[in-house]
């Protein structure tokens, strides 16, 4: 795949755990992505995630982070849920 689009995501959270849960989460859907057009690079840097999108055009790039951005926006509040409960 050829790349003229990327895009690099840096977010912290608020703990250890809720990034491994996170990071549990997401990896599937990083190893075998549905999209040919778009590849991420999922990397831990102490409490940062970092998201590293690579895609073959805007187009590709912004519905993979959009999707990305919607699932782990989803798993924080399913983990905040699970720990207030």
């Amino acid at each position: 795949m050829v790349t003229s689009a990327k895009a690099i995501i840096r977010l912290k959270f608020s703990s250890d755990k809720q990034l491994t849960a996170l990071l549990d989460a997401l990896m599937p859907e990083a190893k075998a992505p549905v999209v040919r057009r778009a590849n991420i690079k999922l990397e831990r840097d102490g409490l940062f995630l970092i998201l590293t999108f690579d895609a073959a055009d805007t187009v590709a790039l912004r519905s993979t982070v959009n999707a990305y951005l919607r699932w782990i926006n989803s798993a924080i509040n399913v983990i905040n849920v699970v720990e207030h409960a």
